[in-house]
């Protein structure tokens, strides 16, 4: 008798009608990690590779943003090469910013999701509305791969001196070398040489 009143319960609460509106607490605060998990790392461990990751993921989402805006605004007579470029780079970042943002809630933790947050977490000097020069726009960015090439290598150093190899293998294999490569595909855009015709070498000489 008793089952069957739970079940006509049940029954008289499920409706058609949308569930609007609903707010409740938090079930886990950012800066904690969960218990529990078979991970063999400490909790303190996992606390500070979360806090470093959430770093990291939030110089990467804006480095994404900053390769999209740059996409969007680039000018001048490498427009459509640059135009593609920073798209591909921008899906790459895609990428990174996801591999990062889900070893933070493997390892139990948090992660950074909205622009708010990111905003007030990155350290990646805030561009201007408007467009810029090309060579501005690239330095931009080579500015925001230093910061994150340079936090990379801190990272995965003191990963695994945790034992966290797991942090170690994403920074290295995920982060940083993508982040290499692109700089380097940015830093040769920087290269000043002629464009139609190369420099006699009496004039290169001369100079």
């Amino acid at each position: 008798m008793a089952k069957k009143d739970v079940s006509a319960s049940r029954q008289a609460t499920i409706t058609a009608q949308p569930r609007l509106h609903q707010r409740a607490p938090e079930i886990q605060a950012y800066g904690t990690v969960s218990h529990g998990l078979p991970l063999e790392l400490e909790e303190p461990v996992r606390l500070e590779m979360t806090e470093q990751l959430n770093l990291l993921l939030a110089d990467s989402i804006t480095l994404r943003d900053l390769y999209k805006k740059s996409h969007w605004q680039v000018a001048g007579p490498t427009f459509y090469q640059l135009h593609l470029l920073f798209d591909k780079h921008y899906a790459e970042q895609v990428e990174i910013v996801d591999e990062i943002a889900e070893r933070i809630q493997l390892l139990g933790g948090v992660s950074l999701a909205m622009a708010a947050d990111v905003a007030e977490t990155t350290r990646i000097e805030r561009p201007p509305r408007g467009r810029e020069e090309v060579p501005v726009q690239i330095s931009r960015l080579l500015d925001a791969h230093q910061i994150i090439i340079g936090h990379c290598r801190e990272l995965s150093r003191r990963a695994s001196d945790l034992g966290d190899e797991g942090t170690n293998d994403l920074v290295v294999s995920d982060v940083l070398r993508p982040n290499e490569l692109q700089g380097w595909f940015l830093t040769e855009h920087l290269v000043d040489v002629p464009l139609v015709h190369a420099i006699d070498p009496g004039v290169r000489k001369a100079g």
